[in-house]
């Protein structure tokens, strides 16, 4: 797919991540009362421009929604589901990421993109002490699994994008650096 050059002066360096990304060498390490879960996954994560949104007639912020389907390799099931946003700050040079999940959690995380050869390598940081890029849970969550920090890496170059999420969540009574890692090829 070829990313527009209108698209590469609105979303910045967020541009190339516009298209539908499938992968299968998904691996999510998730927490067990006992220790920890090893879960290969397939998934596919569809992502399109939505143009801009201007905040007090001040801020404009380039948008792009997505939408992220996970299923487990050995039985085909949906095990997680996330929606959100992707945000350019062009003024600022920030770079804005959203997130929720059905489990009732939000997260806002920011961070800064850069380019390394014909690679776009962005890095998003959230806290749930941070009033601005933080994260919001409901009180079940809060008091059993109480995501404490996040942070996600993506690097894309051309139809491969690869990234790394580490959710810090206190869950069965300990901390837990819940990870999620695959790499997906662009499909269109």
């Amino acid at each position: 797919m070829s990313i527009s050059n209108e698209d590469k002066e609105l979303y910045g360096p967020l541009a190339n991540l516009i298209g539908i990304w499938e992968g299968d060498k998904g691996l999510d390490i998730a927490p067990e009362k006992t220790g920890e879960e090893k879960s290969p996954y397939f998934e596919t994560i569809t992502i399109e421009g939505l143009g801009t949104a201007t905040n007090a007639s001040e801020q404009t912020l380039a948008v792009l929604a997505y939408k992220q389907v996970v299923s487990r390799i050995s039985t085909g099931d949906v095990f997680h589901h996330q929606t959100g946003y992707w945000y350019w700050d062009k003024s600022t040079q920030d770079v804005l990421y959203s997130l929720l999940i059905p489990r009732a959690v939000a997260v806002l995380a920011r961070g800064k993109a850069q380019s390394k050869g014909s690679a776009q390598l962005i890095n998003v940081r959230a806290s749930a002490p941070d009033k601005n890029y933080g994260i919001l849970e409901s009180t079940f969550m809060a008091a059993k699994a109480s995501t404490r920090n996040f942070e996600m890496d993506v690097t894309v170059d051309g139809n491969s994008l690869q990234y790394t999420m580490k959710t810090g969540l206190y869950i069965y009574g300990r901390d837990f650096m819940h990870t999620d890692i695959n790499t997906l090829s662009r499909k269109r």
